[in-house]
């Protein structure tokens, strides 16, 4: 007789005793992933730690270096006039500026036509840049003339778009006056040297109503365009020194200083360029606000709630509780090379709970010897112990993400952990795989004893029976 499933011929519930069986064999599975589970909260909270104490490096390595106290800020007394910026380049200074003529770029219009008529003219139209000095015009010898073809049936337009095409140093448009359109050409730069002259080729007199070869002309005409605006440079007086400019926007009038002229100002206007104190105030803010956000991972990491009578997922973690402890430290230390020796005298008080606040009055009188704050943060000793603090943090902060590091190491520790859980967990199951298979056969195996034993049983009752029939 075959058994078709396990328990047929025994009569048990093979299924459920198996399954109970090898759910006992895998019961350390239950604290090995619970184990895990705890390993992988640590990873991910050293993960958050590790982007925090790089982050608060990178947070102090701003104010560890000159670049980061060296922010200036400009301002204009008359900013309609006359603008200002300052780069990184530059350091204080002022200077007063008074502007009599601004840079424009030479414009010259044609004749008007029937709108959308085409020109009639073959030919072509030689663009060439140079300068004009009342009638005479002098090539620029550094640039080559660039011709323009003209068909027939070119309208203004068609033209317009040739020109734009040729990249010949100007830009055509076309005007319409409410009639006629008429074409415009304008220097792409400012600048008495940035001027042009256009000369009709072809011999066809249509066409010459959009040349500019005569800078006198007052009114377009078919001889001509007219100088609707000559080409300029800007004049004026820095501190009392005559300039002149192609262009409106100047850079590096002094170093690192720009200005952009914007209007002609007969009366002076006062520049002064000073250190962007609310620069610097945003760097030290965001020096304190990385480490407060490093402290608080790590507080809420290594607390134990006695409420819930639970502990932070790192409770007790040496590592994690001497970076703590290394890091308060550090911001209650001192500094030599500044009149200021500690964090707490210019506004960066520790509070009870291991953070950093900024007291602003403290802050904003140690702006007033804003090089004494700088050298506070900035100041190398040769000596991490008396180091300015942007140093101090910096160099620790990279120290501890480094390949041989604290917190790298402690992440590598962890993620050998649960590698090693892992295995563990495998084991567990490889293990119950087997029990499970070996209990099988088993159970199989007495299945067909059974069944043999019951078909003996009936068959010997069956005799018995026979047996007892025929001798009654």
């Amino acid at each position: 007789m075959t058994i078709s499933s396990t328990g047929v011929g025994s009569g048990l519930d093979v299924k459920s005793i198996v399954s109970q069986l090898v759910a006992i064999e895998r019961q350390p599975l239950k604290a090995l992933q619970t184990t895990a589970s705890k390993y992988q909260t640590q990873l991910s909270v050293y993960g958050t730690i590790k982007s925090q104490v790089s982050a608060l490096g990178d947070a102090a390595g701003v104010l560890a270096t000159a670049s980061g106290w060296s922010a200036q800020q400009a301002t204009s007394s008359n900013s309609t006039a006359v603008a200002v910026t300052a780069g990184s380049s530059a350091v204080a200074s002022s200077m007063s500026v008074t502007v009599q003529q601004l840079a424009q770029a030479q414009a010259v219009t044609s004749v008007g036509v029937t709108a959308g008529s085409a020109v009639g003219a073959t030919g072509s139209l030689s663009i060439q840049l140079g300068t004009w000095t009342g009638a005479s015009f002098a090539a620029d010898g550094a640039s080559a003339a660039t011709p323009v073809t003209v068909s027939a049936t070119d309208t203004v337009a068609t033209i317009a778009a040739a020109i734009n095409a040729a990249n010949a140093g100007v830009t055509a448009s076309v005007l319409n006056d409410g009639t006629n359109d008429r074409l415009v050409m304008r220097s792409t730069s400012t600048g008495l040297a940035a001027g042009f002259s256009v000369t009709p080729t072809g011999g066809n007199a249509a066409l010459n109503a959009y040349g500019f070869t005569n800078s006198t002309l007052t009114t377009p005409s078919a001889s001509g365009m007219f100088m609707g605006q000559s080409g300029l440079d800007a004049n004026l007086k820095v501190n009392g020194v005559a300039l002149t400019s192609a262009s409106n926007n100047m850079s590096n009038v002094m170093p690192g200083v720009s200005l952009q002229l914007l209007q002609t100002a007969a009366t002076a206007v006062d520049i002064a360029v000073t250190q962007d104190t609310d620069a610097v105030q945003k760097n030290i803010q965001s020096f304190v606000d990385a480490y407060n956000a490093l402290s608080q991972t790590i507080s809420d990491a290594t607390k134990y709630n006695a409420a819930t009578k639970t502990g932070g997922p790192l409770q007790g973690d040496s590592t994690t509780l001497g970076l703590q402890g290394v890091l308060r430290s550090m911001l209650g230390s001192s500094s030599t090379g500044s009149t200021f020796s500690n964090l707490s005298q210019v506004g960066l008080e520790r509070q009870t709970n291991g953070s950093l606040k900024i007291n602003a009055t403290k802050l904003d009188a140690a702006k007033l010897d804003m090089t004494n704050l700088q050298k506070l943060f900035t100041t190398n000793n040769s000596d991490a112990t008396t180091n300015g603090f942007g140093l101090k943090v910096r160099d620790f902060a990279r120290g501890m993400i480094t390949f041989d590091g604290a917190v790298s190491n402690k992440s590598s520790a962890i993620q050998g952990a649960i590698t090693r859980n892992t295995s563990d967990q495998d084991r567990v199951n490889e293990r119950a795989t087997r029990v499970e298979a070996q209990l099988l056969r088993q159970y199989s195996a007495l299945d067909t004893q059974m069944a043999q034993w019951n078909s003996l049983s009936s068959y010997m009752n069956s005799q018995i029976s026979q047996w007892n029939k025929s001798t009654a």
